[in-house]
């Protein structure tokens, strides 16, 4: 009897066979044009998302920590825009007294824009999942107000985590002998929880985003590659932005706003491929493991 960790691991040992499929059916699913469709929602439910999640904690925490936090984990997703979005999110809470409960409402709407287009995007490409299981469409209407809340709690677990470390540092630690100053810990664990924060976001977009339920393995597995290939994508784009790239001279003042999308576009790329890696995976085993039975039930019917 064939079992699934059989045929996983026999189709792990052809990694090629799985590049070129993943990159085939990343092709036969126009995945550049998904990847930028993502792109320019993102770009329209970014300032709304944060200016959503920075009002609601700001009854809670102080708003110039909250500015600072954003700041810095906008920095790992949009590197040389961050500045410019956080400058703009502050005007906006600024002026949050005019925005009422109409504005909340669209706010939240446009905010859920991005998570929209990413599930119908992960439909196109888990769409051998979409002729044998559906999702009710209350489901798909909340699971973007999921994340919001999700990230707004994970911008308040940083905040915490943030304030006693910024208290930690004006103490000194004394071992051995020796007294240690935890000076500079607060952006090093900003920079680590901003990361850690990406791997755990993304490994639950592929988690819940598809149709039917992923292994959370190989969810973690597609969160952790994808989130490291970003980190060194944003390090190369940070270098090509401001050693090579001739966009301010040519867009001049859309510049921001052209970065902006073609970083999103990128991220997009990035987080669509893993998630046709885990559905070619899945196709592959599933092929694999009908193609070892029929060929044990032959030796079977051989042998008898």
């Amino acid at each position: 009897m064939v079992t699934p960790r059989q045929c996983a691991q026999w189709v792990l040992r052809r990694p090629w066979r799985l590049a070129y499929r993943v990159l085939s059916g990343f092709h036969h699913n126009h995945g550049i044009l998904l990847s930028g469709a993502v792109a320019y929602y993102l770009l329209l439910s970014i300032v709304p998302l944060f200016a959503v999640i920075l009002i609601g904690l700001s009854y809670f925490v102080d708003q110039s920590t909250l500015l600072y936090i954003m700041g810095t984990q906008l920095e790992l997703v949009l590197p040389g825009s961050a500045d410019a979005l956080t400058a703009q999110v502050e005007i906006f809470l600024a002026n949050r007294h005019v925005i009422g409960l109409f504005g909340i409402g669209i706010l939240l709407f446009f905010s859920s824009l991005a998570f929209s287009a990413l599930e119908k995007a992960m439909c196109v490409i888990f769409h051998h999942r979409l002729e044998v299981q559906r999702r009710h469409f209350l489901v798909t209407a909340i699971i973007p107000y999921i994340f919001i809340v999700m990230l707004g709690l994970g911008v308040l677990l940083v905040s915490l985590i943030t304030g006693a470390l910024s208290a930690l540092e004006l103490q000194r630690i004394d071992v051995a002998g020796l007294s240690l100053s935890l000076r500079g810990a607060t952006g090093v664990a900003l920079y680590l929880l901003g990361v850690a924060g990406l791997i755990l976001m993304l490994t639950a977009l592929y988690l819940v985003m598809p149709v039917g339920q992923i292994a959370f393995r190989h969810a973690l597995y597609g969160g952790i590659a994808a989130g490291l290939l970003w980190e060194l994508t944003r390090h190369l784009l940070t270098w090509y932005f401001t050693a090579l790239s001739l966009v301010d001279v040519v867009y001049g003042s859309l510049a921001t706003a052209i970065v902006t999308l073609l970083t999103f576009e990128v991220a997009a790329i990035i987080l669509l491929l893993g998630a046709q890696v885990i559905a070619e995976f899945e196709r592959s085993v599933a092929e694999a493991c009908a193609l070892r039975s029929v060929r044990e039930e032959a030796q079977d019917s051989v042998t008898s």
